[in-house]
């Protein structure tokens, strides 16, 4: 299978970093193909202009994003992993989304209906966050969480959702707390992602 990570969290210490090594390791030890797209590293630019808004109803897009672009094509499945910060994505990929996620690409309308165009392809998302899971609950923000990014942004571009981690009070996990993460992503690509060979 051919796995796409994008990746969003500029600090190589944090533990999404640690969660990106840990699916990389797991697809490479089965054999399956695995593309990075450290956003971060990249230096990817999010800002949506004029120029590309007014090319995306076109199909034009710029290079840069035809790139990312053919990197989605060639993937079966996409891993998401990116912190939540101030109730959503980091910029950088919210900018990113805006921008390679475009119309005619990741989702158009037939006759008014939405139509998404990355059906066929299997995602996994993987957040950090530093308020418990009692406290996204109690607000109702576990739940708006999951309803703008999995039904606003992924389901709406036709992703098969494989599972969605939310690893909370992530700042003061101790290291018995990682390694059950870690151990509960692991047994998720294990067992959605056996061995090709």
């Amino acid at each position: 299978m051919k796995h796409l990570i994008i990746y969003a969290h500029p600090n190589a210490a944090s533990l999404n970093h640690l969660f990106k090594q840990t699916i990389v390791k797991i697809l490479q030890q089965n054999k399956h193909e695995v593309i990075i797209r450290d956003l971060y590293q990249l230096h990817f630019d999010p800002v949506l202009s004029l120029e590309d808004m007014a090319g995306q109803r076109r199909g034009i897009v710029a290079e840069a994003i035809k790139e990312e672009q053919d990197h989605i094509t060639w993937a079966d499945v996409i891993t998401f992993i990116y912190p939540i910060w101030w109730t959503g994505m980091p910029g950088i990929l919210k900018g990113y989304i805006d921008r390679v996620f475009s119309y005619g690409f990741a989702y158009r309308y037939d006759q008014g209906i939405q139509k998404g165009l990355l059906a066929g392809k299997s995602a996994y998302i993987i957040n950090s966050h530093g308020k418990s899971k009692t406290e996204y609950e109690e607000t109702g923000m576990d739940k708006a969480l999951k309803l703008t990014s999995d039904r606003g942004i992924y389901t709406y571009c036709g992703f098969d959702i494989k599972e969605h981690f939310f690893f909370d009070r992530a700042d003061r996990a101790t290291a018995e707390i990682v390694d059950q993460w870690t151990s509960a992503i692991i047994d998720a690509y294990t067992v959605n992602e056996p061995s090709v060979l």
